[in-house]
């Protein structure tokens, strides 16, 4: 029998309209675009500025892009996972409502939360129903709007964070192409260094959390920094190790956007020339659940059948991996 793998076949990506520059942060927060560049690597990212509109209209919109693109009938969609950490509401899916948007008719949906490892646990998610030969067509979302849940009194995290969605689409494969190893890794003993303190179970909404913007998400930037640079490096490194890849086999770092100096260390640990590694932090930020397909769309066109793509994420929880696809089109 056949094995069946689960590889993208198509991608979408949406940002909104409005760019926060550094130049506009030096009005709003004590920092200079001199500091943000040279210790983040950012230069602008998007907000979406419509109070009205939340992650579901961003995931709506890379999905519409997508679907566009490929010229698919979303009818056929057997199923939408949406990685986001910032839901519309705290009960109901996002998944649910953005499925129905997009005419998903035949889908179920859920969202998966797992930080700035949303996508790429998501990746792993999909390409099991795939790989079941159960289901078809599963559309990966990764979308966040991270303008609404930060302070933008605090420089530690104002700085660093955008709005933004990415869409991809996994199909079953029989070529020995797409997803074909991951390495995912977590570590509760972090979830103190990157978190929002209210809101949840543990701590409900009160007047008093308001008052102490416990609402806002709160960094302990240097001990994220330390453990980001060297778990990503890590699995990126070990995932070659475990597939015989040296670093003329890899054609692509697809690493998560959160500080250029990570991304660079996961390079490096990996012997990569610069020009295979993927980048738009500059552009955008780091937007959470969509750095790694905005990447995607981003690159897309460079992309050839065959290409070894290794990709890496750091999140909070403490949550890390490193999964290993063989790229399915030109």
């Amino acid at each position: 029998m056949t094995k069946i793998t689960a590889a993208i076949t198509a991608v979408g990506a949406f940002v909104p309209d409005y760019r926060l520059t550094n130049k506009i942060l030096e009005t709003m927060v004590e920092t200079t675009d001199e500091w943000i560049t040279t210790r983040t690597g950012i230069k602008e990212r998007r907000i979406l500025k419509d109070k009205d509109k939340g992650t579901s209209y961003l995931a709506i919109k890379a999905a519409e892009d997508l679907i566009a693109k490929s010229n698919i009938d979303p009818a056929e969609i057997d199923l939408v996972v949406l990685g986001t950490a910032t839901p519309d509401l705290p009960v109901a899916s996002t998944a649910v409502y953005v499925a129905s948007k997009i005419g998903a008719v035949n889908a179920f949906a859920y969202d998966l939360q797992a930080a700035c490892c949303n996508f790429l646990y998501g990746m792993s998610t999909a390409a099991r129903y795939i790989e079941s030969g159960k289901y078809k067509k599963v559309l990966l979302i990764g979308a966040d709007k991270m303008s609404s849940i930060l302070d933008y009194t605090d420089r530690t995290t104002c700085i660093i964070f955008g709005d933004g969605a990415g869409a991809v689409l996994f199909e079953p494969n029989t070529e020995g192409l797409g997803l074909l190893d991951e390495y995912l890794r977590s570590d509760g003993n972090g979830r103190e260094f990157l978190k929002i303190e209210a809101g949840g179970s543990l701590l409900p909404p009160s007047e008093e959390t308001v008052k102490n913007k416990q609402h806002y998400v709160f960094q302990d930037g240097k001990s994220v920094f330390k453990f980001a640079v060297s778990n990503m490096a890590d699995v990126a490194a070990r995932i070659m190790e475990r597939n015989d890849l040296s670093h003329d086999d890899v054609q692509w770092l697809v690493p998560h956007q959160a500080n250029k100096r990570i991304i660079d260390a996961t390079s490096n640990r990996m012997g990569l020339d610069p020009a295979k590694v993927m980048m738009n932090i500059q552009r955008y930020g780091n937007t959470t659940s969509a750095t790694l397909p905005l990447l995607l769309s981003d690159y897309e066109k460079q992309l050839k059948k065959g290409d070894n793509l290794v990709f890496a994420a750091f999140g909070g929880g403490f949550t890390w991996g490193s999964i290993y696809l063989k790229w399915a089109y030109n």
